[in-house]
């Protein structure tokens, strides 16, 4: 029963939403985050005590303050999710702008492919859906949800805007050895990789505190030749911005290991810039730092529920298996 009344609660949001004018949809929207922010639930608090973290010189106020624009920020992601389907291209070019475009059509002119790694910052799926309509068509990973007719939905969402999506399990395909056959024909994939609180994780530092992340941008990226382009995303009125930074490139050294971290942390290095600038948007309503987790639960555990992003349904642990399963 559960399965079904979530699957139609998406439904219900895909079939409505994008048929509202877009002031209702907004103020619908922001009055649920303020109405969540309000209730402080656990995905409230533990988006706060993330956010001390990135600011640890707010007062209280501030960081409540600063957690009503995350969560606000957060439905914005959901509102134009649902909405994206019936958004015109030249929708799409005018609510999108992109500093670094540069990085990406030289990485991808030049025949070798590019993996654009990203965090949990902005809209994924718009940013998506511009970099298709540039011409850049490219593949991502989804975790199959719950219910199977909800994973299908998304899905098709995705691949409507131009994305290929692999399932992670259960699809009969090995993700890993395919995401590598797209970067050594050329092609891009997108990852997002800043969550991975599992052994397979890499760890890092980040706003000076230690936490995973995936090993599979980086990888990749040693294996196929393909360029690592970190990518941040973040609001700005009615616009969503984003930057594509500069090649992270490979690092001397015989340690592929080693490599593989050395490229990890400069990718959190990047977002870590990012988020220090835009910390509202960037929406980790999870426990994200090793410290804040019980021993028990520093093994196994995967980003924590956000239909169409993350592991629920986005790419972020393809980077999971990719050191290990492709032994590189």
């Amino acid at each position: 029963m559960t399965d079904r009344l979530v699957y139609w609660a998406y439904a219900l949001g895909w079939a409505v939403l994008k048929h509202l004018p877009e002031r209702a949809a907004r103020g619908l929207f922001d009055g649920l985050a303020d109405y969540a922010w309000r209730k402080r639930g656990k995905r409230v608090l533990q988006l706060e005590a993330n956010l001390r973290r990135v600011r640890p010189g707010l007062d209280e106020a501030g960081v409540r303050e600063l957690s009503r624009a995350g969560m606000r920020s957060y439905l914005r992601y959901w509102m134009e999710s649902f909405r994206l389907p019936v958004w015109s291209r030249e929708r799409v070019a005018r609510d999108v702008r992109v500093d670094g475009t540069e990085h990406l059509r030289e990485a991808m002119e030049s025949g070798r492919g590019a993996v654009i790694a990203l965090p949990h910052m902005g809209n994924w799926d718009l940013a998506g859906t511009w970099v298709a309509q540039q011409g850049f068509p490219f593949t991502t990973v989804a975790e199959r949800l719950k219910p199977e007719r909800l994973f299908d939905r998304f899905v098709a969402f995705r691949e409507g805007q131009g994305m290929e999506v692999l399932a992670l399990t259960g699809g009969g395909v090995n993700v890993i050895g395919t995401l590598a056959r797209r970067l050594r024909e050329g092609r891009l994939v997108c990852l997002v990789g800043d969550r991975d609180l599992s052994e397979a994780g890499l760890e890092v530092s980040f706003f000076g505190e230690a936490t995973r992340m995936p090993a599979g941008p980086a990888a990749l990226c040693q294996r196929t030749g393909a360029a690592l382009l970190p990518v941040t995303l973040w609001y700005e009125g009615p616009v969503m911005r984003a930057r594509i930074h500069p090649e992270v490139p490979v690092p001397p050294g015989e340690d592929r290991k080693e490599r593989t971290r050395a490229m990890t942390q400069a990718l959190a290095d990047v977002w870590e810039r990012g988020i220090g600038e835009h910390p509202e948007d960037w929406h980790m309503l999870q426990r994200f730092w090793l410290a804040d987790l019980p021993v028990r639960e520093t093994v196994g555990e995967a980003a924590g529920p956000r239909p169409g992003r993350a592991r629920e349904a986005g790419p972020e642990q393809a980077g999971e298996p990719a050191a290990e399963a492709s032994g590189s």
